[in-house]
């Protein structure tokens, strides 16, 4: 029996909670994720693995078929987390892999609806996010050639009796807050990007973010080269298609998208528009239309947007029930040769300043609130 509770004994019992406070804090994501793809970038359950590798870096994304691959609407989750642990240290709080908040805090934040369906496809998520396993080489020691984990190492909630949730808390891996904790890896994002409805739109966002950034002359991608770095289960025919539409479109906030031919390779230009996207610790202003109606397969409705509200009370110590027990997944590796780069030019990179950690941050202050 002692070995039993060993083995299922709670993160969280090793960690200092980070309590989330009440307060916006500007979006910000992991670099590591913008560039790569870890997430399923369609609407429908998917678990067929995604297994991508270049410049001798290698991404494996697997699924379990109770809940499908952890997908790019998914990933707001972790956005907000990063966005909060920016945030606090910048304040000079202490965080933590382990952090305390409340359902609404959250779904605010991301631009979601807070009704009892929102609250489920929250849960959803959250499930996702923990049973999909991540087997990468990026960032590993010298001694280390693969990291595995999944998106979230367990998650619970607080609920009444008549079953309405009053918080969560859930562990985030080493890896993803190590990432978040090195400034150098952690870029700002456009508010605007929570009402992108297309999964290829979201990603292309984002590798737009990573690569083309503030550069007047933005990035130069090969088609065929993004199909691969998106892990997209596409045709590439179909995927360059949606591409077409979405340069047609011009949905992203920031960016302008257009597509040039070089004999019979079919590029994509991407140009920042109005340099409105500020470096890591410094907010950035909405441009853009982002609210598009679906396309394709890979889009999903657009979420409603509120204002924040106070707080709810979190909950004591004693009224957090048993432990969610951590998803584990054994898999096979696959290579195959890597792509060319993406561009000859390199992108600019800012440093940013490191935050002095202090105490655990308290009830009354807001990490989101004005400076």
């Amino acid at each position: 029996m002692s070995s039993r509770r060993l083995i299922t004994s709670s993160e969280r019992s090793k960690l200092d909670p980070f309590v989330v406070a009440t307060g916006d804090a500007s979006p910000r994501d992991q670099r590591d994720l913008m560039e790569r793809p870890f997430f399923s970038l369609a609407k429908t359950r998917r678990t067929a693995p995604i297994l991508y590798e270049t410049g001798g870096v290698r991404v494996e994304v697997y699924a379990v078929p109770e809940h499908g691959m952890a997908t790019i609407w998914d990933a707001d989750v972790l956005i907000w987390a990063a966005s909060q642990i920016v945030e606090a240290e910048d304040l000079g709080f202490k965080t933590s892999r382990f952090l305390r908040f409340t359902p609404y805090q959250l779904l605010t934040s991301i631009g979601r609806q807070t009704g009892a369906r929102d609250y489920k496809l929250l849960k959803g998520a959250l499930a996702r996010l923990q049973s999909t396993v991540i087997r990468t080489t990026i960032r590993n020691g010298e001694h280390w050639r693969r990291h595995q984990f999944s998106w979230i190492n367990e998650w619970e909630e607080c609920t009444t009796r008549d079953g309405r949730v009053e918080g969560m808390e859930f562990v985030l891996p080493d890896w993803f807050y190590r990432g978040v904790i090195d400034r150098s890896l952690v870029l700002a994002i456009d508010p605007a990007y929570f009402r992108l409805t297309g999964g290829i739109e979201r990603w292309l966002y984002r590798v737009a973010r990573k690569h083309a950034g503030r550069q007047p002359k933005g990035w130069l991608f090969e088609v065929a080269h993004l199909h691969e770095k998106s892990g997209s289960l596409a045709k590439l025919p179909d995927f360059a298609f949606d591409l077409r539409r979405i340069a047609t479109r011009q949905p992203l906030p920031g960016y302008r998208l257009h597509i040039e031919r070089n004999g019979r390779r079919e590029l994509l230009r991407i140009l920042p528009t109005g340099l409105s996207t500020g470096p890591v610790d410094i907010p950035v202003d909405g441009v853009g239309t982002s609210g598009v109606p679906t396309i394709g397969t890979s889009s999903v409705r657009v979420s409603g947007r509120r204002a924040s509200k106070s707080q709810l009370t979190l909950w004591p110590e004693t009224a957090i029930p048993g432990l969610n027990l951590e998803s584990n997944l054994e898999s096979n590796s696959c290579s195959w040769a890597a792509r060319s780069a993406d561009n000859l030019a390199t992108a600019a990179q800012q440093p940013s300043k490191l935050s002095t950690r202090q105490p655990s941050l308290p009830l009354n202050r807001k990490p989101g609130g004005e400076r």
